[in-house]
């Protein structure tokens, strides 16, 4: 019997690690067709593992990170295991504003006890930032507060709504369309504050 290797365990808890991320991304199509098809009774008990792998995987550049991925998909234990003892699928619709809550929770508190989030990031990449660099980064993560607030509040809305095409639209497509086109926006105007 051969044992592995440390590179092969290495990179298998990479490829597990990227296979979460795309599980938990594809997680508002995963529910749509999850009752659409099987019912709460065989997606439920599906997503509660997904979630308890995530929580056992989950690796983030600062430990604010960590310990948030950790939360997270804590809340999607819970909300996945309380849909399933209740029979409720409506449980299951609550994830993205939770993750919503919990990001603006992150980023709000780093405003009230610096650094902000943004500036601990570009420092993993930049440790000497220019001071006029430190107040962009506090600018940035006050705009990503404000886009938490709003995309909760719609992801709430979704919920309520109860219409689980119109979830399934927002929370697994126009979201992350508006996260790519907020950070594309953020990535010009940076670029044009470190030319000017």
């Amino acid at each position: 019997m051969t044992s592995s290797s440390p590179l092969q365990t290495s990179r298998l808890a990479m490829v597990l690690q990227v296979l979460m991320v795309l599980l938990i991304i594809a997680y508002p199509f995963a529910v749509w067709l999850g009752l659409n098809n099987w019912g709460i009774g065989i997606l439920a008990p599906i997503l509660i593992v997904v979630f308890l792998l995530r929580l056992l995987t989950f690796r983030g550049k600062l430990s604010q990170f960590t310990a948030l991925g950790k939360i997270i998909a804590l809340s999607g234990v819970i909300l996945a295991a309380a849909s399933w003892l209740l029979h409720e699928t409506q449980m299951l619709l609550y994830y993205p504003v939770a993750v919503n809550g919990f990001l603006l929770l992150l980023f709000g508190q780093s405003l009230f006890f610096p650094p902000p989030i943004v500036e601990r990031l570009a420092r993993l990449a930049q440790p000497e930032l220019p001071v006029r660099a430190v107040s962009y980064t506090r600018r940035v993560t006050q705009v990503w507060c404000v886009f938490f607030i709003f995309n909760g509040a719609v992801a709430l809305y979704t919920c309520l709504r109860g219409d689980i095409a119109l979830w399934t639209l927002y929370n697994g497509g126009i979201s992350y369309l508006l996260i790519g086109l907020l950070m594309g926006i953020e990535w010009i105007v940076r670029k044009r504050i470190q030319r000017g």
